[in-house]
C-alpha cells in the first residue's frame, strides 16, 4: 500500500492545520449587517454555462456547439456532499450506479457508462483517482454532453461516449481565504475541512492554495462505515506572458460493509428492503489510496497565440475484499453471495501539448493543433470463493468463505495484467463571420490504441493489441441575436474494441451446443459510435438556458452464425445501440435571492441490428426513460442571512433486463434544507442543515450495468439522511 506513515501524517497535518495568519478584518465602517449580506452573496450556489471544452479550450457556452456547464465550489461546499456521484445528482441529464461488485461509482450520460476511472482531471485523462472521488478538493465539477473522442480523446477504460465529466482542482484566487469547517452525517459520520488560499507579491504573480478534509463514521445505511482523507496543494506563477501551475494531492478512501448492488436469478423484481437495510457482509472492506499531480506551462507566444504544455501522473492502490448477492427467490429475498479478494495498483501518466492561435477582423480564424500521450500501467490478482446462502430482508452475517473456487495472481504483490498507451494528434479550424456571429468548427483527431495483457501468474506477455482510427468534429454556432445561441455538431466517440471468445452459443439456436469461434481470440478494430445533435442556449439576464435533440449509434460486438464456415461462429459488430433524446438544463437568479437549477431528459435507448433478431428493438437495460431534477435557493427577504433550500429528484422507469421482461417502478427524492449567515464580530460564519430523502423513501434507484449481457444490478436508493456543518471564513 502508499501508505507511508511520513506522508499520511503530512496529508493530516495540512487538514487539521490552523491558519497561521487572519485575513483583515472588514473596515471599521462595515456594520455586520454588510457582513452578513456580503457572506450570503459569496456563498451563493452556482452553475457556470461553459467551461473546458478539451483541446478547443476555456470558452463560454455560447460559442460552442456541445452542452457544457460547470457545478462550482460553492455548491459543493453548501451541499456537502461526500462523492462525486453525490454532485452530479443536481445534473438532470446524470444519473449515478455502481461498479460491478464494488464501491466505485460510474454514472450514465445520455444512456451510456462513464466509468468513474475514465473521469478527467484538468483536462489530461488517467489522473483522476479510482472509483471514489472526496469533492471537497475541486473548484468545480464539469459535464459535457455527448460524444468527445475529438476533444478530449479515447477514453482509456472505454466508456464516455454518452458524455465527459471533467474536475477542475482548486487554485489561489485574487481574494484572500481562510475557512475552517466542521461537518456532520447521520448517523455518525463526523469530520472537518481547511481552506487556505493567498496571493504575493505586488501584482499577485505568486499564487498558493492548501485545503483538505478528514470524515470518518457510520453512515445512514445500518452499520455503513467510510473514512476520507484528502488533501491537496496548488501553487501558481505568473508574468506578463508566461503563467505555470502546479498540483499534488493525496487521497485515503475507505468503506467497510458496503451495501452491494444485487443481481436477480428469480424471474421477478424483489420488493425494496428497509431504506436504511445493509445486505452487506461484516468482511467486505475496500482501501483506495492516491496520490496524483498535475503541471501546466501556458505561454503567450503572440498577442494571439497561446503555446501550452501539461502533463499529469498518478499512483493508485486497492485493496478490496468484496461480497456479491443474487437474489434466488423473490418473494422470500433468499439469495446466494458470493466473496473475492482483489488487489490492483495503477501506474498512469499523460502528457499534452498544443498551439491555438487566433487571426483575422472580418472573418476570424482560430487554429489549434497538437498532440496528447497516455500511459497506464495495471497490476491486480483475484481471489474468488465459493457461494453462501443469505437474504436481503434478514442477513446473516457469516464468516468469510474458505473454500476458493479461482484464484490467480500474488494478492500480496499483483504483477502487471495490462499496459496501454493511447497517441494522438489533433488539428482544427473555427472560422468567424459577422463579428464571430457564426462560428463554423471542423477537426480531425488521429488516434493510435495500443494494449498488451500479461498472465498475472508468471508475468509472460500473452496478447497484443494496436488499431489505430481518425475522430473527426463538424460544428456550427448561430448567433442571431444577442444571448440567444443556436448549435448542431457531428462528432465521434471511440472506444477500444474488444476481444472474440473462444466458443459461444447460436443466437439463433440458444438451446443447442457450444460452437467454436472462427475468429477466437481476434481484437477487434476500434468502435466509432457517431453522434448528431442540434440545439440552443439562451442567456437572459441572469439566466442561463439550453435545450437539445441528438442521436447517438454505437456498435455492439456479439456472436453470431459465420455462413460461410458451417459450424462455427463469428465474433462482430453485429448490432448497436441506438440512443435518440431530448435534454433541457436552466439555471440562474429569475428573481433577485431566488436561484434555480432545473431540467429534464427524454431518452429513446433501442437495441437495433441484433443478430438473429434476439431483443430486436428492445431498450437497453438500466436507461431511465426520462429524468427530471428541480433545485432551488431563496435567501429569505425577510429573515437576513437565511436561505431555504429543496431539490426533487425524479427517475422514469428503467428495463432491468435486455428482454424487457422485468422493469423498475419510476421514483423520487425530496431533499430540503437551509443556511444561516451571521457575524461573528468581524468574522462571515455560516450554519448548514440538509435532510437527503426526506420521506425516507425506499426505492430501487437504477438497475444499470456496463454488462448488460448479464442481466442488471439493481442498486437501491440512500435512506432519509441529515448533514450538518458550521464555516467560519478569517
Amino acid at each position: 500500500m502508499l501508505r507511508n506513515p511520513h506522508l499520511t501524517g503530512a496529508a493530516l497535518a495540512l487538514v487539521l492545520a490552523a491558519p497561521a495568519h487572519a485575513q483583515s478584518g472588514a473596515p471599521a465602517e462595515d456594520s455586520q449587517d454588510t457582513i452578513i449580506v456580503t457572506a450570503q452573496r459569496e456563498n451563493r450556489t452556482e452553475v457556470v454555462a461553459g467551461g473546458n471544452v478539451g483541446v478547443l479550450g476555456d470558452k463560454p457556452a455560447e460559442d460552442v456547439p456541445f452542452t457544457v456547464r460547470t457545478f462550482d465550489e460553492s455548491l459543493i461546499l453548501n451541499q456537502q456532499p461526500q462523492t462525486l456521484g453525490e454532485v452530479l445528482e443536481n445534473d438532470p441529464t446524470v444519473r449515478t450506479t455502481l461498479g460491478f461488485g464494488i464501491a466505485g461509482e460510474q454514472f450514465v450520460i445520455r444512456g451510456f457508462p462513464l466509468y468513474g476511472d475514465d473521469v478527467g482531471m484538468n483536462g489530461l485523462y488517467g489522473i483522476t483517482p479510482r472509483q471514489l472521488v472526496a469533492p471537497e478538493l475541486y473548484s468545480g465539477v464539469q459535464v459535457l454532453n455527448g460524444a468527445n473522442a475529438f476533444l478530449y480523446g479515447a477514453a482509456p477504460g472505454g466508456t464516455g461516449i454518452g458524455g465527459n465529466v471533467n474536475l477542475q482542482l482548486k487554485r489561489a484566487g485574487e481574494t484572500p481565504l481562510t475557512r475552517a469547517t466542521l461537518g456532520y452525517t447521520s448517523d455518525s459520520h463526523f469530520g472537518g475541512s481547511a481552506d487556505i488560499a493567498r496571493r504575493f507579491g505586488g501584482d499577485g504573480q505568486f499564487g498558493v492554495r492548501v485545503n483538505g478534509v478528514f470524515r470518518s463514521g457510520d453512515v445512514s445505511i445500518d452499520d455503513e462505515f467510510r473514512e476520507t482523507l484528502a488533501t491537496g496543494a496548488a501553487v501558481d506563477w505568473r508574468s506578463e506572458n508566461v503563467r505555470v501551475f502546479a498540483d499534488l494531492a493525496y487521497q485515503r478512501i475507505e468503506v467497510d460493509r458496503l451495501r452491494p448492488q444485487i443481481g436477480l436469478a428469480a424471474g421477478a423484481i424483489p420488493a425494496v428492503p428497509d431504506a436504511d437495510a445493509n445486505y452487506g457482509q461484516a468482511f467486505t472492506n475496500t482501501e483506495l489510496e492516491s496520490l496524483f499531480g498535475i503541471a501546466r506551462l501556458e505561454y503567450d507566444v503572440a498577442d494571439n497565440a497561446l503555446f501550452y504544455v501539461t502533463g499529469g501522473a498518478l499512483e493508485s492502490e486497492e485493496m478490496g475484499t468484496y461480497g456479491s448477492i443474487t437474489v434466488t427467490d423473490a418473494v422470500t429475498g433468499a439469495a446466494s453471495g458470493g466473496a473475492s479478494i482483489v488487489p490492483a495498483e495503477q501506474s498512469n501518466q499523460a502528457i499534452e501539448a498544443g498551439l491555438r492561435a487566433k487571426i483575422g477582423s472580418a472573418v476570424t480564424q482560430e487554429f489549434n493543433f497538437g498532440t496528447n500521450v497516455s500511459w497506464q500501467e495495471f497490476r491486480t490478482a483475484f481471489d474468488f470463493r465459493t457461494n453462501y446462502a443469505t437474504n436481503i430482508y434478514d442477513t446473516p452475517q457469516v464468516a468469510f468463505p474458505t473454500d476458493v473456487s479461482f484464484a490467480s495472481g500474488d494478492l500480496d504483490d499483483p504483477l502487471t495484467s495490462s499496459r496501454s498507451r493511447l497517441m494522438s494528434a489533433f488539428v482544427s479550424d473555427t472560422v468567424g463571420f459577422l463579428d464571430e456571429r457564426v462560428l463554423i468548427i471542423g477537426g480531425l483527431r488521429l488516434q493510435e490504441i495500443e494494449v498488451r495483457g500479461f498472465d498475472v501468474n508468471s508475468g509472460a506477455e500473452t496478447s497484443a493489441y494496436e488499431e489505430s482510427a481518425v475522430t473527426p468534429v463538424a460544428g456550427l454556432v448561430v448567433k442571431p441575436v444577442a444571448g440567444l445561441s443556436l448549435f448542431a455538431n457531428r462528432i465521434e466517440g471511440l472506444q477500444q474494441g474488444q476481444r472474440a471468445p473462444i466458443n459461444g452459443i447460436d443466437p439463433d439456436n440458444p438451446d443447442g451446443p457450444v460452437l467454436p469461434v472462427s475468429n477466437a481470440n481476434q481484437v477487434l478494430p476500434p468502435f466509432k459510435s457517431v453522434q448528431y445533435e442540434v440545439g440552443a442556449k439562451l442567456a437572459l439576464g441572469m439566466i442561463d438556458a439550453s435545450v437539445s435533440a441528438y442521436q447517438i449509434e454505437q456498435p455492439n460486438a456479439f456472436l453470431g452464425p459465420n455462413e460461410g464456415q458451417p459450424g462455427f461462429l463469428a465474433f462482430a459488430p453485429f448490432g448497436e445501440q441506438r440512443n435518440r433524446g431530448i435534454e433541457a438544463f436552466v439555471s440562474g437568479e429569475p428573481t433577485e435571492g431566488l436561484r434555480l437549477i432545473l431540467g429534464g431528459s427524454v431518452t429513446d435507448a433501442e437495441l437495433t441490428n441484433t443478430p438473429g433478431g434476439v431483443n430486436e428493438g428492445n431498450t437497453a437495460l438500466g436507461i431511465p426513460d426520462y429524468t427530471i431534477n428541480a433545485n432551488a435557493e431563496w435567501d429569505l427577504p425577510f429573515v437576513p442571512g437565511v436561505t431555504l433550500t429543496g431539490r426533487v429528484v425524479h427517475t422514469g422507469e428503467q428495463w432491468v433486463d435486455q428482454a424487457n421482461t422485468l422493469e423498475l417502478d419510476p421514483w423520487t427524492r425530496v431533499d430540503l434544507g437551509a443556511r444561516y449567515v451571521f457575524a461573528a464580530g468581524d468574522t462571515p460564519v455560516t450554519l448548514r442543515f440538509t435532510v437527503d430523502n426526506v420521506a425516507n423513501e425506499r426505492y430501487w434507484s437504477s438497475a444499470f450495468t456496463a454488462f448488460g449481457s448479464f442481466g442488471g444490478q439493481l442498486l437501491q436508493g440512500d435512506p432519509r439522511t441529515f448533514k450538518a456543518s458550521i464555516s467560519a471564513d478569517f
